[in-house]
């Protein structure tokens, strides 16, 4: 039953670009604007070939929003009048990036078909789009997401997984959220790709545990390495690869880090050190990139689940930076 139902689905929304229905669903613009799907390739392929850090960094404007009050677009609003933008939250400052590339997308959609694709479903479809490209997985992107009239800087602030995180704190903030231990685990994954911040790690260099001393789940040598460009003062903003084997390419190389203490970040080494479910996943992604795939795009799918605006709630915007 619910086949068919889904099989109508594109139809039943002929007269309206409104989701009246409540769920996403992959056929959602194939009436309103059927080349929306390409339009967002072309854009996103561009930008990449331009810059193939690109990619890691469109994937998590995805992630970034959908953990704060579902996936609405609200990380893209910019400040104006008594909204804070999310942009500015701890989480997000100096390191957030690829917001020219949705307004590129944005601004391609609206003189196809005007008003008709949120900025919610493009930042859904450049995430599937930019892990195809740097050579991971794909997956039928569900759509129909309407965009947020408000954010919240203190939602940014706390519901996102931060770098120095507990174990428990992050595998809260996944739950809170609908996700379980394998999202988390496959989720995690995405450091396949992209940079982090000296500042986002420095304390495992010098003080992991209040003694002054390195983090001892950090391979030692790796640490020294890591320290002649992240110094205990200054550097700060200086980039370092997530995944140093294949830091461009999408694959299960973060996994074999892991498991040779190598995870730059702590949130990363902590699903090795902390949990032993955790552990049992990264070694069976290590072992096997195709399963790591498998279960990283349902995870997606799952993900960009997360309390999505449908009906009359929110709003197409015109501008993904401004609310109409």
């Amino acid at each position: 039953m619910v086949t068919s139902i889904l099989a109508f689905a594109p139809i039943l929304c002929l007269s309206s670009k409104t989701n009246y229905y409540g769920y996403l669903y992959p056929q959602f613009y194939d009436w309103s604007c059927p080349n929306a799907k390409e339009i967002v390739k072309s854009v996103v392929a561009k930008a990449v070939a331009r810059e193939a850090r690109m990619a890691a960094s469109l994937l998590r404007l995805h992630f970034h929003d959908c953990f704060v009050k579902g996936c609405d677009a609200s990380l893209l609003l910019d400040s104006s009048g008594t909204l804070i933008s999310e942009k500015l939250s701890n989480t997000n400052r100096n390191s957030a990036r690829g917001f020219e590339v949705i307004d590129e997308i944005k601004s391609a959609l609206e003189m196809e078909c005007p008003q008709t694709v949120s900025c919610a479903d493009i930042l859904a479809l450049a995430a599937r789009d930019s892990t195809v490209l740097a050579g991971g997985p794909s997956w039928e992107v569900p759509l129909g997401r309407r965009d947020s009239r408000d954010a919240s800087i203190s939602g940014s602030n706390n519901n996102i997984p931060a770098p120095n995180n507990t174990f428990n704190t992050i595998l809260t903030k996944f739950n809170l959220k609908g996700l379980d231990l394998v999202d988390l685990v496959a989720l995690s994954g995405s450091h396949t790709i992209g940079n982090a911040r000296c500042t986002s790690f420095k304390q495992r260099l010098y003080n992991q545990s209040g003694n002054n001393l390195p983090d001892y789940t950090l391979d030692q040598s790796y640490a020294a390495q890591l320290s002649t460009m992240c110094p205990k003062f200054g550097g700060d903003q200086n980039l370092f690869f997530l995944d140093y084997v294949t830091p461009t390419k999408f694959d299960n190389n973060y996994y074999k880090n892991l498991l040779a203490s190598r995870g730059l970040l702590n949130s990363d080494q902590i699903l090795v050190t902390k949990n032993q479910a955790t552990l049992e996943l990264v070694k069976l992604y290590a072992e096997n990139n195709e399963i790591f795939f498998e279960h990283f795009a349902k995870s997606m799918v799952k993900m960009g689940n997360i309390s999505p605006l449908t009906g009359y709630k929110g709003e197409i915007r015109k501008n993904c930076r401004y609310m109409n």
